[in-house]
């Protein structure tokens, strides 16, 4: 196994990512310092595929305004997701509006490996009759799996890290009344995910308003869910949670971290967004379904980095607001930039998994398969 080393400390490792530059305890102890090397990581990656370094901040620029980034274009430039422009003074949005979605889509038979899949209605029949159509798993049926081609995080480990393709060539094209049109009579739920929803919800919203306009009329269930990172602006949150509320569906926050400039430091921007939506949403709705969860997280174990120190913070955070809400711990796999960490040791996930268990009632580690001995 390579041993990987940090351009600070000197320390080597194999939990190092050398291709990241830093360790965690420099993440942590000097993130002044380990900031301006993980800073110059994401520019050189994002500009693979001309997306700006970080979020745009020009003093004379427009604000975007769809995701919590509050990117201010300057004349000439694009967003952090590239898919909005600053071209004569005006922004010019190439994806993310009702009629532009940059996407691909595809049936997932049900039951699907959601990262929700114990207390999906879809997996297991929970909610049956109103929000399922089965007392067990509903095989005949299918997700619309939504892949959206942008995101407003960056992060260095992201397995879908193929949507900055999408973005890159802004395409494919699909308009929200299109999409609606997908969720027919053999499909139960709608879920969004990529990339993320979140640089693209008023397709998004558009696209599940429609579909579900159809579902009723038709006495059929439908439900909305998410898979996001949580950069969504407060009222767009308010607006997917509500959709999700109404229609048995869930929203499955990422919480990559805990440690704010940990997060800067392998996503490229802060978490601070991402928990106050977490919050927000959880203290607005999971007791007005807590037999159904509305609500969950999922951490990704990055070795070397995200740890039971991180874990225990998330864990606590989440039970603050409720110590029902199911939380899943995610094996690692290398995967884009940083292919040089190992997956997910057992006695990471375990550990991990026992402190979490102090503070949550549900706690399960997912993608077993993939952790090494």
């Amino acid at each position: 196994m390579s041993l990987g080393r940090c351009r600070i400390c000197g320390d080597q490792s194999p939990l190092i990512s050398s291709q990241l530059g830093v360790c965690l305890q420099c993440i942590r102890d000097k993130p002044e310092e380990a900031l301006k090397i993980t800073d110059e990581v994401h520019a050189e990656s994002r500009g693979v595929f001309g997306l700006p370094p970080k979020p745009p901040r020009d003093p004379d620029g427009i604000s975007c305004g769809v995701c919590s980034n509050d990117c201010k274009i300057g004349e000439g430039e694009k967003g952090f997701c590239g898919l909005v422009f600053n071209r004569g003074g005006r922004l010019v949005r190439m994806g993310g509006t009702t009629e532009k979605g940059i996407l691909q889509w595809y049936y997932d038979p049900l039951p699907t490996n959601c990262v929700a899949w114990w207390f999906c209605p879809g997996c297991t029949g929970a909610g049956y009759p109103k929000y399922a159509y089965k007392r067990g798993p509903e095989t005949g049926y299918a997700n619309l799996a939504v892949f959206y081609g942008a995101c407003s995080l960056d992060c260095l480990y992201c397995q879908n890290w193929h949507y900055r393709n999408l973005a890159a060539k802004l395409g494919p094209v699909m308009s929200a009344e299109s999409l609606a049109a997908k969720a027919d009579s053999h499909v139960s739920c709608i879920c969004y995910f990529g990339g993320d929803p979140s640089v693209q919800m008023p397709h998004a919203l558009k696209t599940s308003r429609m579909a579900l306009e159809r579902a009723g009329d038709e006495g059929r269930i439908l439900r909305i869910c998410w898979e996001t990172n949580g950069y969504w602006k407060r009222e767009a949150a308010l607006k997917a949670a509500e959709l999700s509320y109404i229609s048995g569906g869930n929203i499955k926050f990422d919480l990559k971290t805990w440690n704010e400039n940990l997060n800067m430091a392998l996503c490229g921007v802060s978490n601070v967004p991402t928990l106050e939506r977490f919050k927000m949403i959880g203290e607005k709705y999971f007791k007005k379904r807590s037999d159904l969860p509305i609500l969950t997280a999922s951490t990704l174990l990055v070795p070397g980095y995200v740890d039971v120190e991180e874990v225990e913070g998330l864990a606590r955070f989440i039970a603050e607001i409720d110590s029902e809400i199911p939380y899943t711990l995610l094996a690692f796999y290398p995967q884009y930039v940083i292919t040089d960490l190992p997956t997910t040791s057992r006695d990471l996930a375990y550990q991990c998994r026992d402190v979490a268990e102090k503070y949550l009632k549900n706690v399960r580690i997912g993608n077993v398969s993939l952790l090494a001995c």
